[in-house]
């Protein structure tokens, strides 16, 4: 199978043992056909920024970004500077991804009140506004060059987090999970309720008459099998029955079968929802580059 359309495919990579390794897994995801390496932003994984301008000096032209800066973590005016510096840094292959934030025992931890959804979105919001400042006051050049202004992505899934997206991204990152207000349980999202999360955005964007607007989904598991109904079944069990294994293999989040039945189900999620760039996890560096082939 083959596709003349333009997919990209990124990997989320959150371990760091040494230089090294880290090295090592960014060349050998650009040599697999990987696009974009990204780093989430958790207290348990490797800063960012740094992770990012490493990534770059390895490689030849696989792009970095973070995945995503959770904004309730820093001061807009400091991370906006820490964005001009990437960019430049890693040559204009930096894309910055910016999330309100979710993990309450994060929050505890780095001694941050968890706030109010409100509260995080309009720190979100003051975050952006300054990123747009601080580029535009040193732009120089063409969007996404070392002295002009990255890509930017807003990830999420509340209706405000949303409209802000489809108003001032450059990429609007649908998870497909979802989480509880009060930042513990994480869930599933359906492709109904994805669906539902994709119009908002787009009735959003036609009202602004914005067309240029990537959308990326965040897969969650990248399962390789030759029985895709036993793997189903199997996954199912393993989600308490909270989802039959028709649910399960509906789900956006989830990529389960060969290959090519895999590359068929990507190019159904950008069918239906219109998605042209995939993130997967480290986990699933080598598992979903056997997909890779069939797209390309």
């Amino acid at each position: 199978m083959s596709t003349e359309m333009r997919l990209r495919f990124g990997v989320s990579f959150s371990t760091l043992q040494d230089r090294a390794s880290w090295v090592e897994k960014c060349r050998r995801a650009e040599a697999l056909g990987y696009h974009v390496i990204t780093v989430p932003d958790h207290l348990s994984m490797p800063s960012p920024f740094p992770a990012c301008v490493l990534a770059a000096e390895v490689t030849k032209n696989v792009r970095v970004g973070t995945f995503v800066s959770n904004t309730s973590f820093y001061s807009p005016a400091l991370f906006a500077r820490d964005v001009v510096s990437t960019n430049r840094l890693t040559g204009g292959r930096l894309e910055v991804g910016i999330g309100a934030g979710w993990k309450k025992s994060e929050f505890d931890q780095a001694g941050i009140p968890f706030e109010t959804p409100g509260n995080r979105v309009a720190k979100l919001t003051a975050t952006l506004e300054e990123l747009l400042r601080s580029q535009t006051a040193t732009s120089g050049s063409e969007p996404g060059t070392a002295a002009g202004r990255p890509p930017l992505m807003i990830g999420g899934n509340g209706d405000r987090v949303l409209r802000l997206a489809a108003r001032h991204a450059d990429i609007v990152s649908f998870s497909a999970t979802a989480f509880d207000r009060h930042g513990r349980g994480m869930y599933f999202l359906t492709s109904r309720q994805v669906a539902e999360r994709v119009a908002l955005v787009e009735a959003e964007q036609r009202e602004l008459g914005r067309k240029e607007v990537q959308r990326n989904v965040i897969v969650l598991r990248v399962q390789v099998t030759s029985d895709r109904p036993a793997a189903l079944e199997a996954y199912s069990r393993s989600l308490n029955g909270t989802l039959t294994p028709s649910q399960v293999g509906d789900l956006p989040a989830v990529l389960i079968g060969s290959p090519e039945q895999i590359a068929e189900q990507v190019l159904a999620r950008h069918n239906r929802f219109g998605f042209t760039y995939f993130t997967v996890q480290e986990a699933a560096l080598d598992t979903f580059a056997q997909v890779i082939p069939f797209l390309t």
